[in-house]
This record gives structure tokens, sequence and C-alpha cells, in this order.
């Protein structure tokens, strides 16, 4: 059962509470802190491209690359004003101006291909999570190098270990809205150091029926030696590590961590 397939169209739905402006104002102020003022910047995770879409609205050319194509056809509504919708709900309108950069693909983090470098990258929404091997972590950093133009930056978060056994682990929740209801349980492996979430949502319809969504998704946690030796072998450089939404650095509760690493001068490289 693939993951982000029927639930991607709900997704937004069921995540309203997610203070995106605030987390692109400050993706935003770390990218101008490592000098990406402007330029491509590529969204590894992207998702239903809420960030990819602020970030462009800040004046960045975006790529947006994720493997799930319902979560970029989600992302690419969001491309249209409603303007250009007649009543009928045909489109008969231009590509707004604001949007004609962003440039959505459906691949996988650990083997994209671009036709060129990128001045930075970003993965967020704890996307990086989502790899569960270590070699193919790597193989995610490595790619990234690639692409990124000399001096470039990598910036992605990170759920920590202690967001899944203290806040997660073993919880039941349930968000309801008017066309539905959301129910997820987690239970946190210390061994293999995953959370493992099944997901639920039942979908009301006009006529007093529903139909029930289910998807089971696994998210692996990394130490933060981990990650930095990942980093050194992908050939890049760490450069800051903070808590979420700061510039200080971890705590031991902290339940979300961001990672700024820059790219490592490979020879022969063509930077474009």
């Amino acid at each position: 059962m693939g993951i982000y397939k029927d639930f991607a169209y709900y997704y937004d739905l069921f995540m309203d509470d997610i203070p995106y402006d605030e987390w692109a104002d400050y993706i935003h102020l770390l990218l101008k802190n490592n000098g990406v003022n402007d330029g491509i910047v590529c969204e590894l995770g992207c998702g239903t491209g809420e960030i990819t879409g602020r970030l462009h609205k800040l004046g960045y050319d975006m790529i947006g690359i994720d493997n799930s194509e319902e979560m970029l056809m989600q992302a690419g509504d969001k491309m249209y004003d409603d303007s250009d919708y007649s009543e009928e709900g045909d489109f008969d309108g231009e590509y707004e101006e604001l949007n004609n950069n962003i440039i959505y693909l459906l691949q996988d983090m650990r083997s994209f291909e671009l036709y060129g470098t990128a001045a930075a990258f970003i993965s967020v929404c704890d996307s990086i999570n989502y790899i569960t091997e270590y070699e193919e972590l790597v193989s995610v950093f490595k790619n990234v190098n690639n692409y990124l133009d000399r001096n470039g930056v990598f910036i992605f978060d990170l759920k920590t270990e202690y967001f899944y056994k203290n806040i997660l682990s073993n919880n039941h929740y349930r968000q309801e809205r008017e066309e539905g209801v959301l129910i997820w349980d987690n239970t946190y492996d210390e061994e293999r150091h995953e959370n493992a979430y099944d997901i639920t949502i039942d979908v009301y319809g006009d006529d007093d029926t529903y139909y029930e969504i289910k998807e089971h998704h696994v998210q692996k946690c990394y130490t933060i030696d981990e990650i930095i030796k990942a980093i050194e072998e992908a050939g890049m450089k760490l450069t800051a590590v903070y808590d979420a939404f700061t510039q200080n650095k971890p705590r031991d509760d902290s339940e979300r961590i961001y990672f700024v690493a820059r790219e490592g001068y490979q020879p022969g490289k063509t930077y474009l």
C-alpha cells in the first residue's frame, strides 16, 4: 500500500493548523543568512506545495520534487487563481505570472535528476524522516551535493527521538472536520528507531454515507551524529544545527531540529 495516495486529496484539510507562513519565513531567514537571496531553490518532498509557493512569493525560482503524483496534483492546482475558472469550472485564464517559475517534478529524492544546479535545496515537514535506511540517506545527500551551486546550501528538518518517544509513541489522535475525521495511531520501535503511523480517514458524503481511507507510514529518527556523518560521507560540510524555528542549539527536549549544510566542491563538476 502506497502513502499519500487518496490521503493526498485531504492532506491540506487536516493539516490546516500548520503555521506555514511562519515556517516559510524561518526558512527564508536561514537562506538569507547563508547568502541565498534569490535564484533556484529546490524543495525535496514538497507535498502539496505550501512551502514551495510561499518561497516563490518571497522571490525564489522554485522546483518542487515529490514521489507522490497525487500530492503534486494538489500542488499544481495552487498554481492557478480562482478567477481563472468560469462558473462551469473550465479554465479560461492565463498562468499566473507569480507562479510561472514553479516547476513540479514527480521524482524520488533518492535518485532525482535536474538539468542544472540550484542555489539551495530545502526539505521540511519531516520529509527526510521518511528515508529509513542510512545508506539511502547518504544517497539523498550525495545527490543534493551533486546539484548544488558552488557553496550552495542544503536546509532540512528532522523530527527527533524525543518527539517520537514522548509525544507520539503509542498515542491515538483524532482530528474532526466537517468533511470527515482523521485518526492516527502511533507505535515507536526503540530498537529500530522508527515510528509507525496507522492513518484512517473517514470521509463523509452528501447523502450521509462515508468511505474509508487507510495508509501505513513509517518514519525514522536519526541522531545528530548520524546526520553529520552522512553529510560528510556525501562530501558536504555541516554549517549549523538549530532547535527548530530558532538559531539556538538543539535541546534534549527539542521536538524538531534544522540542519544547514554547504556544498562540497567536486573536481570536474559542471556548475550551471
